[in-house]
């Protein structure tokens, strides 16, 4: 009896385990992916001869199908599993970017983004409901772990894309070798995605495709942190360049070190800040981040030269990566037992940041300065605080009304308490 519970026991543990490492490697080939497309814009506008007036439209579109993505995924997993959309969407934006190298005509490329799009914001959302499910099934946070390896994957982009710039290759041959690598390797690893639903039962299954309790008012809450947070995230993506090599007058060459060195420090802090979320609580390591990022933002808009710059940049880098996975995860711990609808929904809002905070900082910059334009997400992220009670751990045994008492470890090397 005792023989057959431990066996099971290990099974279930060993499942997960190989659950965590195959979502990981999804978060890291769609970081790669991401990271591959908007590096290489100039170049995709250049091949397709795109004029500076409709490059806004295709850059805006994709954004915008990606949040269609995110809704139609809420319903769709109202009848499948999030593990089968992941499955099924990562290889779909694998081949869009594919064929946003490989065709010659504005038709041809608008129909490839147009994919990638909706297929990217399928596979947001689904990543983070397995995510979430993991999480909850592990009884302490990894959700950190998982935007690490997107972080990752983000930089292992931008290099390759570097690569590709420096030796001039077309964007096809560019992109075709990291195709031919991930899209085999995410297939066969999705025969190990794990969702809460297997693990829960019948009864879990049931709740979560009815997609019922989501309170929209409890939500937003977290909907505006999410919407903060990539404002933030697209001011350093969109304007760190400009701003370093235009307003605090660095080199060419400088200029485009500071998102290299935000990316890095999003890798570092997610990597260890999970150690911290489950020493220290979700609140005071948003809390932190979010003053950490303020205070990023504050020292870019008073930097005497680029290098103050760059360690305000650095500071962004380290205060912004927490917020948006703990982000999923609160949403996850507010409805248990409707987490994937939360989940589609918060996830239109990284969409909604990502589109608000480029045009914001560069409209601010034009009519008044970029200085006074980077006082605003400073503002903004912020208000995190104020909202900072959303992320207080519950424990859904309770009806998510308590403090979460310290859960059963099944992780590796976990033990009861």
């Amino acid at each position: 009896m005792t023989d057959g519970t431990a066996g099971a026991t290990g099974t279930a543990g060993g499942r997960m385990r190989w659950g965590r490492a195959t979502l990981g490697l999804s978060f890291f080939a769609q970081g790669a992916a991401f990271a591959l497309l908007v590096t290489r814009i100039p170049a995709i506008q250049d091949q397709y001869g795109i004029s500076d007036a409709l490059l806004p439209v295709f850059l805006a579109a994709v954004p915008v199908l990606a949040g269609v993505g995110s809704v139609v995924t809420e319903q769709l997993v109202k009848r499948v599993r999030p593990s089968w959309v992941l499955r099924w969407s990562q290889p779909v934006v694998l081949l869009a970017l594919l064929g946003v190298g490989a065709g010659d005509s504005v038709a041809e490329v608008a129909v490839a983004l147009a994919a990638f799009g909706l297929a990217v914001g399928a596979l947001d959302a689904s990543m983070n409901m397995l995510g979430v499910s993991l999480q909850r099934a592990y009884g302490r946070s990894i959700m950190l772990g998982f935007h690490a390896a997107y972080s990752l994957g983000g930089i292992v982009g931008a290099s390759l894309a570097w690569v590709g710039a420096h030796w001039d290759l077309t964007l096809f041959v560019s992109y075709l070798p990291v195709v031919c690598a991930l899209l085999p390797l995410c297939l066969v690893a999705s025969r190990w995605y794990v969702d809460g639903r297997a693990a829960g039962g019948e009864e879990a299954a049931r709740e979560q495709g009815q997609g019922s309790g989501v309170v929209f008012k409890v939500l937003l809450p977290l909907c505006l942190v999410m919407s903060f947070a990539y404002i933030g995230d697209s001011t350093v993506s969109n304007w760190s360049a400009k701003y370093l090599q235009d307003v605090l007058g660095s080199s060419e060459q400088l200029s485009t070190v500071p998102y290299n060195v935000y990316m890095v420090m999003t890798l570092v802090g997610r990597a260890v800040g999970d150690v911290g979320v489950r020493r220290f609580g979700a609140v005071a390591v948003v809390r932190l981040g979010s003053v950490v990022a303020a205070g990023g933002f504050g020292v870019v808009a008073v930097a005497p030269g680029a290098w103050v710059g760059m360690l305000g940049f650095t500071l962004l880098g380290l205060g912004l990566c927490v917020i948006v996975p703990q982000t999923f995860a609160a949403a996850g711990r507010l409805f248990p037992n409707a987490s994937d609808a939360a989940i589609a929904r918060l996830n239109i809002f990284n969409y909604v940041g990502f589109l608000i905070g480029s045009p914001l900082v560069g409209a601010l910059g034009d009519a008044w300065s970029y200085r006074g334009a980077m006082l605003v997400p400073m503002v903004l992220v912020l208000m995190t605080l104020v909202y900072a009670p959303s992320f207080r751990e519950r424990d859904d045994r309770y009806g998510g009304g308590h403090e979460r008492p310290r859960a059963i470890d099944v992780g590796p090397g976990g033990s009861g308490v």
